[in-house]
Order: structure tokens, then sequence, then C-alpha cells
């Protein structure tokens, strides 16, 4: 699904009549005459219906079909609506050319610097980056992970990227690693596991625990397997978490309105735009008070999610060679004084030059090591303990298992692909009750039927097959021709182990074990910056949750709903589906 998702190919157009059902129930019925006087036309000549308009809360709240729904929602979004907001609005916080930092006094509770009221609709335009983009951006163009990111930031951010044209001449004021909230995904979603585990029913979440930060696996859940929801862990992505921080830390910090942030993501599929749709990744979940019209008032947490062709994009419609951009880091002092610390060291720390540190582990996979810090937290509440793999079918499908002498502690597993996917579902569908299980035989009622339960623990579900480097947004090898300017041999394979490698670039210093049955960890492997990543996490949610005053529960977590599908199905009273997915809270 998400390699063919592409707003400038949608060739698999499913026709009204075929499967989707709204033009027909959103067309206005023809009304009889009353005044005995009726129309005589030819045929073919009478009035023609009204154009059918299918809106983006029709089709979340409509399961009968998959692929030309989401096509339409991905047009939604892209590199033309990122330069109509930039030409549209005027930006609360200009790029200053002399790139000074900003005073914090001036920012703090006196009114923001720069504003124009006679303005119309001004905003502060922020953009978030994932390291799956600078990856493969960085192997078509030779580069590094860290460059590509450098390259990624001028042209968001400096003065010969976006900034150079338009109508305003703005860019983006802020530009985030998406790796920062990563880690607190990786923390939260950690301790939801111990506690499911544990059996505590603190957490709704029921074993196994399986990774919610891939939006075409909830997309699938939600529409076709509602038995595995009450299993998705409830820890928003790392792409909705940077949404949810940078708009209710800006707002209160600037004295702003949350919809003055304009938030830009750039991520590795267009599943990822749909995410951005959900009802539950707005302003309505986390607001105090929350507001009562919820379709008048909610607010994106990401505004726009654009994928790594439509970086290219971007910089050829504002006519910047995106290979000729500066490999240098912009200067992060304006941005770190939009924030108090600990979020500006969590953010630009400066113990690595105010760049984030995305550094990234081989043995954690290249879709964010959320399985492998699971694993790294098990083998830590088990000193000695040791943690092994097991490939299974195929090389998407591996088992791990954390084992202290003959006794297994822990069970987890990695499915990526929608084939091995189905494989899972299977063992997680409950198992259908007997016949007998409601009969009493002399005088005993029979046990109802076990579930066909796996015995994993947690799982990680990615559903591009590969991982998050072989998402449908990132450079294909059908692309790089016109890009590197002569033809390229490479098969689709050998390109994604190519970028693999790229995404771990910043490694290549670092030793690496040629043993894959067992991953080696040190006293010291759950460090960030020289602090235990748990403890650092936990500083900044204390301080994100005190200095907002909403609570953390509201910030991180986020839910999920069964969509039932209304195709070929008769319509029942007047409520238009519009009208419930918006009370329901939104889904699919």
């Amino acid at each position: 699904m998400s390699a063919i998702l592409s707003a400038d190919n949608l060739n698999d157009f499913i026709s009204p009549g075929v499967a989707c059902i709204k033009p027909v129930e959103t067309l206005p019925a023809q009304q009889p005459s009353t005044n005995g006087i009726y129309e005589v036309t030819r045929e073919n000549e009478g009035d023609r219906a009204l154009p059918a308009e299918i809106s983006l809360t029709d089709c979340l709240a409509c399961s009968g079909c998959v692929t030309s729904a989401e096509a339409v929602l991905v047009s939604l979004q892209s590199h033309a609506e990122v330069l109509n907001e930039l030409d549209a609005s005027s930006s609360l916080l200009p790029l200053e050319p002399s790139h000074q930092p900003f005073k914090p006094s001036v920012v703090k509770g006196e009114g923001l610097p720069y504003a124009d009221e006679n303005t119309q609709k001004p905003r502060i335009f922020v953009a978030s980056v994932s390291p799956q983009v600078r990856a493969s951006l960085a192997a078509t163009y030779g580069t590094t992970e860290k460059e590509a990111g450098w390259m990624i930031d001028q042209l968001l951010g400096g003065p010969g990227g976006l900034a150079a044209g338009g109508k305003h001449r703005n860019g983006f004021s802020l530009v985030v690693d998406t790796n920062a909230m990563r880690e607190v995904a990786l923390v939260m979603e950690a301790e939801e596991v111990v506690a499911s585990a544990a059996s505590d029913r603190s957490t709704p979440v029921k074993k196994p625990v399986l990774t919610s930060a891939c939006p075409g696996w909830v997309c699938y859940a939600e529409k076709t397997h509602p038995h595995i929801l009450p299993h998705m862990s409830r820890i928003k992505s790392p792409q909705a978490l940077t949404g949810t921080l940078l708009k209710t830390v800006l707002s209160k910090r600037l004295g702003i309105r949350p919809e003055q942030i304009w938030h830009l993501a750039v991520m590795p599929c267009f599943d990822k735009k749909l995410e951005a749709s959900r009802e539950e990744l707005t302003n309505t979940s986390w607001q105090n008070p929350p507001q009562s019209d919820v379709a008048a008032s909610s607010v994106r947490d990401v505004d726009c999610v654009i994928t790594a062709r439509e970086i290219l994009m971007l910089a050829d419609s504002r006519g910047v060679s995106f290979p000729g951009l500066p490999k240098k880091p912009l200067n992060t002092d304006t941005m770190r004084g939009l924030f108090d610390s600990p979020l500006a060291e969590f953010l630009f720390p400066l113990s690595s030059g105010g760049q984030y540190n995305s550094r990234q582990q081989p043995e954690a996979g290249t879709s964010g090591g959320f399985l492998y810090h699971v694993l790294r937290t098990q083998q830590q509440l088990h000193p000695g303990s040791e943690i092994q793999s097991k490939r299974g079918r195929n090389a998407d499908v591996i088992e791990y298992t954390v084992i202290s002498g003959e006794e297994v502690l822990f069970s987890g597993a990695r499915y990526y692909g929608f084939r091995n996917i189905q494989n899972l579902v299977r063992k997680l569908r409950p198992a259908k009750a007997s016949r007998l299980a409601e009969k009493k035989i002399a005088g005993v009622r029979q046990p109802p039927a076990k579930s066909r339960n796996s015995d994993y623990t947690y799982v990680e579900v990615m559903a591009c097959p590969g991982g998050c480097t072989n998402g449908g947004g990132l450079i294909k090898t059908d692309d790089l021709g016109p890009l590197q300017g002569k033809v390229s041999e490479k098969t689709q394979k050998d390109w994604l182990a190519i970028v693999d490698a790229t995404y771990y670039s910043m490694d290549q210093s670092e030793p690496t074990s040629d043993d894959d049955s067992a991953i080696c960890l040190t006293e010291d492997s759950d460090l960030i910056h020289g602090m235990p990543a748990s403890r650092r996490v936990e500083t900044v949610l204390k301080f994100w949750e005190e200095y907002t005053g909403i609570s953390i529960e509201k910030l991180v977590k986020t839910s999920f709903r069964e969509v039932h599908s209304d195709v070929g199905k008769p319509k029942k009273g007047d409520t238009e589906i519009a009208e419930v997915a918006v009370r329901i809270g939104g889904g699919w």
C-alpha cells in the first residue's frame, strides 16, 4: 500500500459505482414539482448531477476502499501545499539575515518579536525531519546521513533555501530531528510493555503489545482486524509526539494559538499523511479545557507531511539545486532560544554542537529501534541475561528471546511487510467458540475455547518490507537516473542495502560484531549523551507536563477505534457519516 500511494501517479482509481458510496449518499435528492409544471427535456439534456465531493472526514470514516481513498488524502498534503502556506502567510519569526539568537527575555512573557499586527494569518513555520529521509537523500547524492540532514535544514531554514523566493520570502524558523521524540517513544513504550507483561491494570494494552508507529499497519488493523486493537501500543509515534510538543510548548512560550504554528513533517512514507489527518492527533485530545465544538476548533499537531521525493520537488519549485546546498549546519542558537531548559538541551544539545545526535545502532534496525530498546530494557531488568535471535520464514521475520540459563524471560519478534503481518494476525485471532461451550454436560459447564494467542510479549510491526528505509516516499531505483544524471543498474534490493548502510553512516567509527545470533550490550549501552535514557526522558516529560499544565497521559498517548464498513449497507437514519466520525473522535 505505502509504495503506490502517490498523488503524482494515481492509476488505481476506483469509480464511485464500484466501491465508494459517498457520492450516492451526499448528492441532494431532486425535489418533485409543487406547481404542476414539469420540465420536458430531450434525452441526455437534463440537469447534470452535481459533482460528488468527498471530504477528508468521509474517507476516514469509511472502510469501503483503501487505495483510492488514501490517494485522495495524499493529494491534500504535498509540496505545493507547503509553498501555498509559505506564500499565504507572513512569518511571526522570520529568518534573520544575521541569524542572531533570540533574547529569552523578549520571547518569554513579553510577546512575540517581529510580529506584524497588520498582516493577515501570521504564523510560525516549524519542521521536523526523520532519519530515513536523510539516509535516502544521502545515498542518492553520495554523502553521509548527517550532511544530508544539513542540506535539508538549509533548504527549509537557510537563507539560500525556500526563503530565497516566494511572496514573503518565508522559511522555517525551527527545524528539529524526530529522533529526539523517538527517544521518548522508546522509553515510554518499554515501560508500557513492562506493565502489560505484569498484567498491570493501569495499562489498557493487552499482551502481546504491538507497535503503532506505522500508520499503514494501524489503518489495516482498524479496518480489517479489530481484535488486534487491544494489543496496540497507546504511545504516539515520533512524528505525532514531535507535533504535540511543538504545538503545546511554543503556543505557551510565545503566547499564541496552536493554529498559528504550522508544522511540516518530512517522512519516509505516504501513509504518514494519513496519520497526520487523524482526529485523535489534534489539539482536541490534549487541550485544557477540551473544546465543545470539535469540528470548528480542532487543529492538527502535524499540518502537512511530505516525503523525500517531495523535498526535491519543493527545492525545484523554488529554483534551488538541492545537491548544491551547503553541507553545514544552521546556527541553532536562535532555535534554542525558543525553548527553556531542559527542552533546549534535549532538542539541540550543546554537547554535539547544537545538533541532535541521531546515532543509530545497526542491531536496532531501520524503523526506530522499538523492539531493540524493549529488549535492552528487559536485559537490564534481569542482570546476567542474554538476548538471542532466530530468523523466521524470511529476513523480515526475526524472533528474539531474553534468557537466563535455560529460562526464557521474555519473547519478542519483528514482523515487516503485509505478507508476514497476515501470519501474525492469524496467531492473534481469537479462537471460535465451540458449539458445546455453552452446553452443560453432566451438570458441568464446559470452559470457553482458548485463544490462539502467541507467546510473544512484544512485536515490532511495520507495513513496508525491509522496514522504514523502504518507505514508499523515499528515492527508488527508477528515480536515480534523472537525479544522478546517469543510468542506474542497481536493483531495488541492492539500493535498499545502500540506503541501510547510509542510515548507519554515523556509526562507521564504532566497532561492530559479526555475531548475529546474540546482541551484546555493555553497561553503558542505554546512555544518551552520557545520561541514562529513562532518566533523561523522565526529566523532559516532567518539565513538559509542568510547563504546559497538561497531563502526560494526554500528551504522549493516543487511541484507536474499529472502523465499520458502510459499503453496500442501508443508511441508518439521517446522521451523516462525517458527523459521526467527528463525534466519535475520528478513525481511519
